[in-house]
């Protein structure tokens, strides 16, 4: 009887294969994209609701104290240092995965502690806003400042605002806790027993998704 032979198909032979990734990291990658479909409603919600108004506040009334400056008025000066510090923090993020690919203890510990203290450098400032703009009457339900035209603004913006901002710090928190925790795991030796540090790079992932974000917040509520 004659027998049939299937030949295996070879679906990859360029060198490293780009599907070549672990579990953890794929199931990241997932997290990431479902992530960003809630982002994504939230911001085209927004979107959708601003153009559709005829006036909306100005940002640059809105967002123009600095602290301890008093009642200068610095337009978009405090939120731009919130920016630079939350990407200075992704720089170092990546320095602490090129650590870890190296398998430098030393300096993986040094970057994530640099990107830890950034990440709650954001969120002291974020906190910092979100009492600011208390004290001066906004809240969910609550929007103190007038359209740009001079007319009552609706609450749109302040739910909007608490909300989207809101959601994107439980992430940065997030996100700090669990640099905290590899922190801790690198400092007791544990990714040089298991010979590799893609813990580091998996929550490395999530932390520039976390910055990515915020740069679509920022244009979002800061700049339109």
């Amino acid at each position: 009887m004659d027998t049939a032979v299937t030949a295996k198909k070879k679906w990859w032979s360029g060198g490293h294969s780009p599907f070549n990734v672990s579990y953890g990291k794929l199931m990241m990658w997932y997290f990431l994209m479902s992530d960003a479909f809630t982002f994504g409603a939230l911001l085209i919600s927004y979107g959708t609701i601003r153009f559709m108004s005829t006036s909306w506040p100005d940002p640059n009334e809105v967002f123009h104290s600095f602290p301890g400056m008093g009642h200068t008025h610095l337009p978009l000066v405090f939120v731009s240092l919130m920016t630079f510090i939350l990407i200075m923090s992704s720089v170092t993020m990546v320095l602490a995965v090129h650590a870890g690919h190296m398998r430098d203890r030393k300096a993986v510990a040094k970057w994530l502690s640099w990107t830890i203290l950034g990440g709650i450098a954001f969120l002291s400032c974020q906190a910092w806003e979100w009492t600011h703009l208390h004290e001066a009457g906004a809240w969910w339900g609550r929007n103190p400042f007038l359209n740009v035209d001079g007319t009552i603004a609706s609450t749109n913006f302040t739910n909007f605002f608490f909300t989207i901002t809101g959601f994107h710090g439980l992430h940065v928190t997030s996100g700090v806790v669990l640099n905290i925790v590899i922190l801790a795991n690198v400092l007791k030796g544990t990714y040089e027993e298991r010979g590799h540090y893609e813990m580091v790079e998996k929550v490395g992932l999530y932390w520039h998704f976390v910055d990515l974000v915020w740069v679509f917040v920022f244009t979002c509520f800061y700049l339109l």
